[in-house]
């Protein structure tokens, strides 16, 4: 049995052939950034599984390659690239990969939610463009964060944060306790939450969760931080919101579009701190999920 990791950059390459082990099975690697999906049937021609980091795999495109049986991605967002469940119906099963970067996003989280709450971005920008930007920013010692999903980003976030001493709320969906976390119904969390940072994992029944009314019923001035996915949120509310000053600042690091297209509202819009889907992007943790990576590709190998 091989594999191809098809969309590797450099610098995954290199980590990747460093957690190799013998008896993994034969993978190529690809070194290439971008994969158009119509580039597929071609790349994946003679391959029994792929790794894949971030290509679109529309279902069309993915039929025509014949023979493939495993699509191991590297992360827990595969439904913003693919379809599982038709790609189950020509054969193909998705693999996906948790909790390789926990501490990794967590700290990015809360990064975002820092630059935001100083108006960091907006200074670095304003002082390089020869302007001497002064902004007032939010203390955090004593505020409220409220997390919407508690997984294990969350709880990392949770324990630096309130190793910080902000007051830390959570939601989740299924029942959970944490030490320093009070658990509460979302609507108070909404309500006394002066940073909401979202933790779901995108599926069907998260795809859009977080409302206009859910964002009108947040304190306003709210700062709203995003590490999960950007289709948790509604979009185009958030932006409305955002210019009204509902949202005093969202900190984002994902979007339903990925990359941002040129003319994009958030590149427009002062209040936003933007970073690039990079929240899981350390060598630790991708020296975790590749190793993990192979571990499945071991699996599946075996007839696991």
């Amino acid at each position: 049995m091989q594999g191809l990791f098809v969309d590797a950059t450099d610098e995954l390459a290199d980590i990747f052939r460093r957690v190799m082990r013998a008896g993994d099975p034969k993978v190529g690697v690809n070194i290439q950034e971008e994969v158009r999906p119509e580039q597929l049937p071609a790349l994946l021609a003679g391959q029994d599984f792929v790794l894949n980091d971030r290509t679109y795999m529309p279902t069309e495109w993915m039929a025509k390659c014949a023979g493939l049986k495993h699509v191991i991605f590297l992360g827990t967002g595969a439904r913003s690239y693919m379809n599982p469940e038709e790609l189950a119906d020509l054969g193909i099963t998705v693999h996906i990969i948790k909790g390789y970067g926990d501490i990794a996003v967590a700290e990015h989280a809360i990064a975002l939610m820092w630059a935001g709450a100083r108006g960091l971005a907006l200074m670095d920008r304003g002082v390089r463009s020869g302007q001497w930007l002064r902004t007032e920013g939010m203390q955090l010692t004593g505020k409220t964060i409220g997390l919407i999903g508690f997984g294990g980003i969350a709880g990392e976030v949770a324990r630096i944060a309130g190793g910080s001493g902000m007051r830390v709320l959570a939601w989740n969906r299924t029942p959970k306790t944490a030490p320093g976390v009070e658990f509460v119904p979302l609507d108070q969390l909404l309500a006394e939450s002066d940073v909401i940072s979202l933790h779901l994992l995108l599926n069907d029944e998260t795809k859009g969760f977080v409302t206009r009314d859910h964002i009108a019923r947040m304190k306003k001035g709210v700062l709203l931080v995003n590490t999960a996915r950007g289709a948790v949120i509604d979009e185009p509310a958030m932006i409305e919101a955002l210019k009204s000053g509902q949202i005093g600042h969202a900190a984002l690091d994902v979007f339903v579009e990925e990359p941002l297209p040129p003319g994009n509202p958030f590149v427009g819009l002062e209040n936003v701190t933007l970073s690039a889907h990079s929240a899981f992007r350390t060598p630790e943790a991708s020296e975790t999920l590749l190793r993990r990576a192979l571990d499945i590709a071991v699996r599946v190998a075996q007839g696991g």
